[in-house]
């Protein structure tokens, strides 16, 4: 009976060299075998290799915020060469006179004084009047907001006032960039249409080559007078009159609304600066000696 109990530990003993590697490999923590990963930590496929022609355009490097170059506006079209400095460019005039004939709404010149210091505080401003605005409107009161002598339209000698400063009328036609009668009273309109230069400031206005926006302030029924029209038309050829429309208004002396009221002398401006072309240094030669 002892020879198969030793049989059977040698078979055990010697156990088969399949069975031995096989429990080796399962085994905790034994055997020289890789160890089975289980399938829930299993390396995920890596994707199939894509073809040449169908590989992803690269993507453009990332550039740090702070080097990121802010986009260029376009260039702006600049003058031909050889192209000299315009001079049909629109621009608000530098020097401007101001002149006020005897319509009633010259009362509110220092109104319109105060507008053009605060509106466009860049434009120097000289003021003339006529004798027959002095009725609506006193010079010591308008030279107190300009702060200079307001002009009197009238040549030395032909008035009371003795301290009244003579006009140098071709100074004043040569010193501004653009002239605003307003009010234009009826008779300024027929005076100047006519080519009359019998004061020092109708005199300038004959001989000026600067921008003229007049603003008409006519009473009732004057709008229609053909002697007016005929004024109007004689002023359109002239190529530096500019004439702003009067409106419907209340008339002072039939006390309803059919009187031609001056536009407003901020219409005036703007239709002044439209027209008004930016100076040529050489094809204004009369800016050259103007004081």
């Amino acid at each position: 009976m002892a020879e198969p109990r030793t049989a059977r530990k040698g078979a055990a003993g010697k156990p088969r060299e399949g069975t031995a590697r096989t429990a080796a490999g399962t085994g905790p923590g034994r055997g020289r075998g890789p160890s089975a990963v289980p399938p829930e930590h299993a390396p995920e496929p890596r994707p199939a290799a894509v073809p040449s022609e169908h590989t992803p355009e690269p993507r453009p490097a990332a550039v740090p915020p702070g080097h990121v170059p802010e986009p260029r506006p376009p260039a702006a079209a600049g003058p031909e060469p050889g192209a000299g400095p315009s001079d049909d460019v629109p621009s608000a005039p530098a020097r401007l006179l101001l002149f006020g004939t005897g319509a009633l709404s010259v009362a509110f010149l220092p109104y319109w004084l105060n507008w053009l210091r605060i509106a466009h505080p860049d434009t120097e401003v000289r003021v003339a009047v006529t004798r027959s605005a002095e009725r609506f409107v006193s010079r010591p009161a308008l030279t107190a907001i300009l702060g200079r002598e307001v002009l009197l339209d009238a040549w030395p000698g032909t008035t009371a006032d003795a301290a009244t400063p003579p006009v140098d009328h071709v100074e004043l036609a040569q010193w501004p960039d653009a002239v605003a009668v307003h009010p234009a009273g009826l008779n300024f309109i027929g005076r100047f249409a006519q080519g009359l230069a019998d004061t020092p400031v109708l005199m300038a206005l004959q001989c000026t080559r600067a921008v003229i926006g007049i603003a008409p302030a006519l009473p009732p029924g004057a709008e229609a007078n053909p002697a007016y029209r005929a004024h109007l038309q004689t002023l359109s050829r002239y190529d530096n009159v500019l004439i702003a429309p009067p409106h419907p208004g209340r008339s002072a002396s039939t006390g309803r609304d059919d009187a031609s009221v001056a536009a407003p002398l901020s219409t005036l401006w703007d239709l002044i600066t439209t027209h008004h072309p930016r100076p040529h240094p050489l094809k204004d030669p009369a800016h050259a000696g103007a004081a």
